[in-house]
């Protein structure tokens, strides 16, 4: 090939890539200092970062948070109430680490334990609260890990209820944001105890270690922890224009850092992703196809409301496709499944959700249907 011709080629070439739409941006990613890392979007439940996420860890103090989860479900089911008073035990009074200052062998209502785990993370509250409504401590972690298994948190083991150091208790960032997000959607009305900054008892007050709580105003739990071999750690969850992320750090190395990793991680979450509401429930947005009905097709909506988290950047690559098997025999009833609702975009795992009638259509009558063969036969559709 000749100088002449091998620069018209590259001309060529240049020309056609010129043409060509631009490159993709990245996935949006943060470099955190922590360990292990893993932010969810709590209202789709997309995951927006994983870094060792699936590690087991030790959870030091996050592992309240199952504590935590177990004493609501008491008082949502009736079973115990805020005002119930619950003894204190040698136990209790003598466990070690952070505390709330039970008194020995006096009561202690629930509402105040409460406080008392989750504002001062006392690990004497857990044991009140454990042996008060469980009879034990082990009866009450095998309510915790049984609790763990059904809500699909696969990497975690409870080997006590306050996050005392042992062999045999561990979780996961992944288990630990699953937690939180269930805590939060399960028991709203008592996720408020994980705002409070500041408890007084027994004349002593105690702020909560979440240093988010005091510099941000859309954080509003959850929790912290820090062991020597756990490092510092944090669970922080924020709620702004109606969109709630849950973060998960672990294994820092100062308070300072938490704070500052918490901060930077949940700010880079609502800056680079955000919540599209792709379709509304009870809102017509396509026609199914009907088999001999007396309508040749039937409107339909999602089943619920469908809203998928994506980068900012990728909006426009979003895809929305009305799936069906087949035209619907009649009859038809209103709410009835008939196809499905794919979602796709190049950084998002696939979704879909059913697609239902918006109303009913009866079959064709007895000639109609005569009608409708022949028209079939003759033509291979229904006209």
């Amino acid at each position: 090939m000749t100088a002449a011709r091998l620069s018209a080629a590259v001309i060529a070439v240049l020309c056609f890539l010129s043409w060509l739409p631009p490159a993709r941006a990245a996935m949006p990613t943060v470099d955190t200092t922590a360990r292990n890392a893993y932010v969810i979007d709590a209202n789709t439940g997309a995951v927006l970062l994983d870094k060792n996420g699936e590690d087991r860890i030790p959870p030091a103090s996050m592992s309240k948070m199952m504590t935590e989860y177990i004493v609501f479900s008491y008082l949502k089911q009736g079973r115990a109430t805020l005002k119930d008073m619950l003894p204190v035990s040698e136990n209790a009074w003598r466990t070690q680490g952070s505390k709330m200052f039970v008194p020995l062998g006096g009561k202690v209502s629930i509402d105040d334990l409460l406080q008392g785990m989750i504002v001062q993370s006392g690990n004497d509250a857990c044991i009140v609260l454990a042996e008060g409504l469980a009879g034990s401590t082990d009866a009450f972690v095998k309510l915790m890990n049984e609790k763990a298994k059904e809500l699909g948190l696969t990497g975690s083991h409870f080997a006590n209820v306050d996050g005392l150091p042992d062999p045999d208790e561990y979780m996961t960032a992944r288990d630990l944001a699953i937690l939180a997000r269930h805590l939060i959607t399960d028991f709203p009305e008592y996720y408020h105890y994980d705002a409070e900054k500041t408890f007084t008892f027994s004349g002593i007050k105690q702020g909560n270690r979440n240093p988010l709580l005091y510099t941000d105003p859309t954080v509003d739990g959850l929790k912290t922890g820090h062991t020597d071999e756990a490092g510092y750690c944090l669970v922080a969850s924020a709620l702004r224009d109606g969109r709630r992320v849950i973060g998960v750090l672990a294994g820092m190395n100062s308070m300072q850092e938490r704070a500052t990793q918490g901060r930077l991680v949940l700010d880079w979450a609502f800056r680079e992703f955000a919540d599209y509401k792709v379709a509304a429930a009870s809102t017509v947005i396509d026609r199914a196809p009907v088999w001999m009905g007396q309508q040749a097709t039937v409107p339909v909506s999602a089943a619920r409301d469908v809203v998928v988290t994506l980068p900012r950047g990728d909006r426009s690559d979003l895809k929305v496709t009305a799936v069906y098997d087949g035209a619907t025999p009649t009859p038809v009833a209103a709410g009835q499944i008939v196809g499905r609702l794919e979602i796709t975009a190049p950084d998002m795992k696939p979704a879909d959700t059913p697609l239902i009638t918006t109303q009913a259509v009866q079959p064709l009558s007895a000639f109609g249907r005569m009608a409708f063969n022949a028209a079939y036969l003759l033509f291979g559709r229904r006209h």
